[in-house]
């Protein structure tokens, strides 16, 4: 079940628009600007970190904090903690 799940949260990172991403923010009241947005949907896309993995998830961070800021890479934080949470599916992070 655990390899499911880890492939249903992969795939919707990859395939995340840059779109989805303002609107998740906006819905965590987190501010992206569309250059951030596309910074963020272009490293998810070609990461082959595992989502469900936390040294994964802080490496992932880490190496968007270098392509777009410290404070983006929290905010991203925030709002895949705010997805996870809202989903109920804290148990698998």
């Amino acid at each position: 079940m655990k390899n499911m799940i880890k492939q249903v949260v992969k795939q919707k990172l990859t395939t995340l628009t840059v779109d989805e991403l303002i609107s998740y923010a906006n819905d965590y009241n987190v501010t992206i600007t569309p250059k951030q947005g596309e910074q963020i949907t272009a490293f998810l896309k070609k990461t082959d970190l595992n989502p469900l993995d936390e040294q994964d998830r802080m490496k992932a961070l880490k190496k968007l904090a270098q392509i777009t800021d410290p404070q983006t890479a929290q905010k991203v934080n925030k709002i895949f903690h705010g997805i996870i949470k809202e989903n109920g599916l804290s148990h698998w992070f």
